[in-house]
């Protein structure tokens, strides 16, 4: 893919070195990453890699292979906390190499945007973060890269290899979060008489092919879709076949966040990008070169995705990351038409933005509230707001002389950025999404016999940490009485929040969880005496 050794070496030494801090610093991060690793634990247990369970019900949230590769791993290795957390690492780097791919199809003469594109896209702060996440979208992100692999070659040679590579990456990018894949690859495909401008080009033949790679893709997922849905009753199938699309765009309404609301949180989500002089030096000339086919390819790829996600009002920033990529190639395009090499003046803006992280993070304990904010803010550690700062003078004074290496310098501090986050943050918060101790204690209990049950709704957080084969009930503050009249003996996992009355008694365990706590309680410490 054209990229040299040395970017290679330096690309896997920021994977390795995201890999490690993460796996040393937390764990699966509630509600979701342990969800969805509880889900994959449940297809453990049952034996069934047909049909996910959650709580004991067929779970319809979300497509099956992140579950299956998970189960994959475990049956290599057994059963673990890493393989899981290692799932999308392996994607986010497929990822970056796919997207210097691209670049080499865009521009098969420039070797050094197909680099920077690279650099770019995985120094990019939100990237990084989700590449240590455990959920769907960088799957999604490299199954939208293959998919444009497979247009671009589809456009440049005859055969059925390009259109392929499009079925399958729509098949397998349904198989890992569902419809959304055809949200990104399809704006593409149909706009192709406008950004690949081919006057020998049958655009009819085109079309129909496109429709074949979604017919193939279809049936790629109706494999799994069609004895999923048999085996998991009626109410799964409309789920599967309904709720993942119809469903999903009509609640998606209900949330409350306005049009502009990706817009306004770009550059922390393109840090430091945005935030760097380089790049807005650069945007005048894809300006200058907007009939370039790669320029259109990559407006084609992530305008219509970014529109579309603006107006539908139920947005979360991963959403957007299957897009970044072209946002990298347009970038690292425009950086390679610049004469002369953004200096010192141009990193300003992320310099400071890097000093005032840190000083915010030297001032956050100071400034403590015990009604707004979780005990463990007051434990940050200062060093990690000292290197913060450290970071940004070192920015402002160091001296590069090429334009790559401006770009492996702002990338680095995007690396620093998560790292110490990571630290200063996620690590100190420590027990707060550490839920280890407390399914530990669940597990015993259960093992001993003792009736359990959930505060409200309970989403599997403690199954997989506390290796718990069988769920939690769930019940309610006005259903206390009842349920403890049932099960005498019995045990609620109760949780408290900053400003909420704490119960009234003491607990059997108790310990940090997220904002608040968490803790496990006998009837007389959560009822009045009748």
């Amino acid at each position: 893919m054209n990229i040299n050794s040395r970017h290679i070496l330096g690309i896997l030494f920021i994977w390795l070195t995201l890999i490690a801090v993460s796996l040393s610093s937390r764990y699966f991060i509630p509600i979701d990453e342990t969800r969805y690793v509880t889900v994959a634990w449940n297809m453990w247990l049952r034996g069934d890699f047909l049909v996910p369970f959650l709580n004991d019900h067929p779970y319809s949230d979300k497509p099956p292979l992140l579950f299956w590769l998970m189960n994959m791993g475990w049956a290599v290795f057994g059963v673990n906390d890493w393989w899981p957390r290692l799932v999308p690492f392996f994607f986010s780097l497929m990822s970056v190499f796919l997207t210097s791919y691209v670049a080499r199809l865009l521009w098969p003469s420039s070797h050094m945007v197909a680099r920077m594109a690279a650099v770019i896209l995985f120094g990019s702060l939100l990237w990084m973060v989700y590449s240590t996440a455990t959920m769907f979208d960088m799957m999604v992100a490299f199954f939208t890269l293959l998919g444009m692999v497979g247009l671009l070659l589809a456009w440049q040679r005859p055969g059925a290899m390009g259109w392929l590579l499009a079925g399958v990456a729509i098949g397998f990018g349904l198989l890992a979060k569902g419809p959304t894949i055809l949200l990104q690859i399809l704006p593409v495909a149909v706009l192709a008489p406008w950004w690949g401008r081919r006057p020998d080009m049958d655009w009819r033949r085109w079309y129909v092919r496109m429709l074949g790679a979604v017919v193939m893709g279809a049936a790629i997922v109706l494999l799994w879709a069609i004895p999923a849905g048999l085996r998991g009753g009626e109410t799964y199938q409309h789920a599967i076949f309904w709720g993942q699309t119809a469903d999903r765009m009509v609640n998606s309404f209900a949330h409350q966040r306005p049009f502009w609301w990706y817009t306004l949180f770009l550059p922390i989500l393109l840090f430091p990008w945005l935030l760097w002089g380089g790049i807005w030096r650069a945007i005048p000339k894809l300006r200058n070169d907007h009939d370039n086919t790669g320029v259109r390819f990559c407006l084609a790829w992530a305008i219509p995705v970014f529109i579309a996600f603006s107006f539908i009002s139920g947005k979360q920033v991963h959403y957007l990351l299957p897009i970044f990529p072209a946002f990298a190639l347009l970038a690292a395009y425009g950086l390679g038409k610049l004469e002369t090499v953004p200096g010192r003046a141009a990193r300003a803006g992320v310099a400071v933005s890097v000093m005032l992280t840190g000083l915010a993070l030297l001032l956050v304990p100071h400034w403590y509230n015990p009604v707004k904010m979780a005990e463990w803010v007051l434990h940050i550690p200062a060093w990690t707001g000292v290197a913060l700062l450290l970071c940004g003078g070192i920015l402002l004074v160091w001296k590069t002389g090429g334009m790559e290496r401006e770009v492996w310098l702002s990338a680095s501090v995007g690396m620093a950025m998560v790292l110490i986050l990571h630290f200063s943050v996620i690590h100190t918060a420590g027990l707060a999404y550490d839920i280890r101790p407390i399914s530990a204690k669940i597990k015993a209990l259960q093992d001993a016999g003792v009736p359990l049950a959930n505060d409200g709704k309970y989403h599997g957080q403690f199954q997989f940490a506390g290796r718990l084969r069988q769920a939690v009930e769930e019940t309610r503050a006005n259903q206390f009485a009842a349920w403890f009249d049932a099960h005498p003996g019995g045990r609620i996992i109760f949780y408290v929040r900053p400003g909420d009355k704490m119960p009234l008694g003491h607990a059997d365990f108790v310990q940090p969880y997220l904002e608040g706590t968490v803790g496990i309680y006998a009837r007389e410490a959560l009822l009045p005496p009748s």
